[in-house]
């Protein structure tokens, strides 16, 4: 099956490198590529991509517009957006991932993280990268005096596997450092998805880190 893609950028030596880069996979095929934010919006609901990557900064609609009006709280059928980011300066990036966004990665990551990222979240999944997403969260995520109270709070090894998510860790090596199956960590994780009413494991670290349960 090929993963259709749409990259919106305003830099058009970054649209041309990401599509060289995604085109020359067997399994990725671009399907537009667009300058700003209003493009993005009406090609991406033209087209239904698998994946839409988007810059933050972009003329018309910024990235976390964008992201908002194709996957946002309460958008019917919302397509799967990775945000990207130059982390220094895209502070407001968090906005995008409570937005709706799955994933994000740096400009420069280089081809190999950028075909993960795509990859990761065509099949439903989120790339969270130690080295980007721990630090973003912590720089912008406030966290508060204690968990919020739930209904159905999560348990002991549920925690656990939220704490080791909202640091950075694939589902290969949570159920590692826990000595559990894969299988497991992912009913875990479909679990504490549920109890929390998030979408993916990017706002399953968001929550970890708003919450304090992770410091």
């Amino acid at each position: 099956m090929t993963i259709r893609v749409l990259i919106a950028d305003d830099q058009q030596l970054v649209r041309t490198g990401f599509q060289m880069i995604l085109d020359a996979q067997p399994d990725m095929e671009v399907v537009a590529a667009v300058a700003d934010g209003a493009e993005a919006v009406s090609e991406a609901r033209r087209l239904r991509p698998d994946v839409c990557l988007l810059d933050i900064r972009m003329p018309k609609l910024d990235g976390i517009e964008v992201t908002r009006a194709l996957a946002g709280p309460g958008v019917e059928n919302p397509l799967r957006v990775v945000i990207v980011t130059t982390f220094d300066l895209d502070e407001y990036v968090y906005g995008a991932l409570r937005s709706g966004a799955t994933g994000f990665l740096l400009k420069d990551s280089g081809p190999t993280l950028l075909i993960e990222a795509v990859r990761a979240a065509a099949a439903g999944d989120a790339l969270v990268s130690p080295s980007v997403t721990v630090r973003l969260l912590q720089h912008l995520a406030q966290p508060r005096r204690a968990a919020p109270a739930m209904r159905d709070p999560l348990t002991d090894r549920e925690l656990d596997v939220v704490r080791l998510v909202a640091r950075g860790r694939t589902n290969q090596e949570v159920a590692a450092e826990l000595f559990v199956s894969l299988s497991t960590v992912k009913t875990h994780l479909g679990s504490i998805q549920a109890r929390l009413g998030v979408r993916n494991r990017v706002e399953i670290a968001a929550w970890a880190w708003e919450s304090g349960v992770v410091s």
